[in-house]
């Protein structure tokens, strides 16, 4: 289930509106380019989480392949990333509350939020489990309910809806394959939280088996969550439309008559980021755990309780809770200042699992689950996430965020190597 509802986030129901304007109706291969991407990335980390499984996960097999300072590296540039995106989350969620409860300010709620999901994961590994759990169930009963709905209105059977048929299609690259790129640009990072899989497949009875099974059904998902729901969008709503490009999936609720469709995908989005900061808080805390057992944190970092690593557990959350100060001083644009302090960190992650899986390989031959295509998918999915760290260089808006992550990395990279020669 963690599987299952992890492809479908806030940046689904959100992000997707951001695609949509720069591509049009071809956001669907955008959206196809930048799945394929995910799908080869999170291929490359069953195989090496199937035979090294791990909360440290991609950490642990960096430092397997490459040396101490990459797992050093890759293991604190997503602990702290996540740290940040906690925050972010928390405020997410906080925002839309606050449009329900006006009278009980921002950060009261982002202190609610971290307090409640902090006591979650600190209670026992089946907590966070069960809640990921139904946050996940939640997620697909909206999402397979808006594809009926939107299937019915398409084909024309749903009553009080005229089918557009096929005209919104009809200029399907309306910004040239330019758009095409843009949207790819911005789409990847929807696939962002697919590595808390492994990290919590070192938690099941049976890791291989648990990451042979999420592997399966992937695709499927893909095709049938993203695409299915975008061709939905772009088939019954213009791509220009400014209510499309804002929120594409109330945009299609109104369309077709439903009523208080913007308070419903509130609904649906207040439990992704929910699911978001369980899920997110449960992986910063094992990749600090694990990153402690190697000597690479303070070892206090080790306590555990339940399988829990309590301690892990509370470090992790310091960001969201000084975010609580934060909420309280800059309400209005916090979000997308701490947003933009940690959106590249990961295709950094994405980077040094595909170097790692590379490397792997030559002292694994025959791993229990295989990554497809090697080493020529390896080598693509490689590239593929160079081009975007080059394309968001030559974006003068996403120009910002990747160097900030870049010296984040560098620091992080050259205390690496200092420990690993002292």
């Amino acid at each position: 289930m963690i599987a299952l509802g992890g492809v479908i986030g806030a940046g689904l129901f959100v992000g997707t509106g951001a695609g949509i304007a720069l591509a049009g109706p071809a956001v669907l291969i955008s959206f196809t380019l930048a799945g394929i991407l995910a799908l080869l990335v999170m291929r490359m980390l069953g195989e090496m989480a199937a035979e090294h499984p791990s909360g440290g996960a991609f950490s642990v097999h960096a430092e397997k392949a490459i040396g101490p300072w990459a797992g050093f590296t890759v293991g604190w540039v997503y602990w702290s990333a996540v740290g940040v995106v906690l925050a972010v989350e928390a405020t997410g969620a906080a925002k839309i509350a606050s449009g329900w409860v006006p009278s009980v300010p921002q950060w009261a709620w982002v202190l609610l939020f971290m307090a409640a999901l902090t006591a979650v994961n600190l209670a026992d590994v089946r907590n966070f489990g069960e809640f990921e759990f139904w946050f996940a169930g939640l997620k697909v009963a909206a999402i397979v309910l808006f594809l009926a709905l939107g299937v019915a209105a398409v084909a024309g059977v749903l009553p009080g809806v005229t089918s557009p048929g096929l005209t919104n299609l009809g200029d399907f690259l309306p910004n040239g394959w330019g758009g095409v790129v843009a949207g790819f640009m911005v789409t990847v990072f929807a696939f962002g939280g697919l590595e808390v899989i492994t990290i919590a497949a070192a938690d099941a009875e049976n890791p291989a088996h648990a990451i042979k099974k999420a592997l399966r059904t992937a695709l499927t998902r893909l095709l049938v969550f993203y695409l299915g729901s975008l061709a939905v969008v772009v088939t019954l709503l213009p791509w220009n439309d400014s209510e499309v490009g804002a929120s594409p999936y109330v945009a299609v609720l109104n369309r077709i008559g439903v009523p208080a469709a913007g308070q419903i995908m509130n609904v649906v989005i207040f439990v992704a980021l929910l699911s978001a900061i369980n899920a997110t808080l449960y992986g910063a805390a094992r990749m600090l755990s694990s990153l402690a057992e190697r000597g690479e944190a303070p070892k206090a970092l080790l306590t555990k309780r339940n399988g829990v690593p309590r301690n892990a557990v509370l470090a992790s959350t310091a960001f969201g809770f000084f975010s609580v100060l934060l909420n309280y001083l800059w309400p209005d644009t916090v979000f997308l200042v701490l947003l933009n302090a940690v959106g590249s960190a990961l295709l950094i992650v994405w980077a040094f699992v595909a170097v790692s899986q590379i490397r792997l390989r030559r002292v694994t031959p025959e791993p229990k689950v295989p990554m497809w295509g090697h080493p020529y998918l390896s080598w693509v999915a490689l590239v593929a996430i160079a081009g975007v760290v080059v394309l968001m260089l030559l974006d003068d808006e996403a120009r910002g965020q990747i160097l900030s992550t870049g010296v984040l990395v560098a620091a992080f990279a050259a205390a690496g190597l200092i420990r690993s020669r002292s």
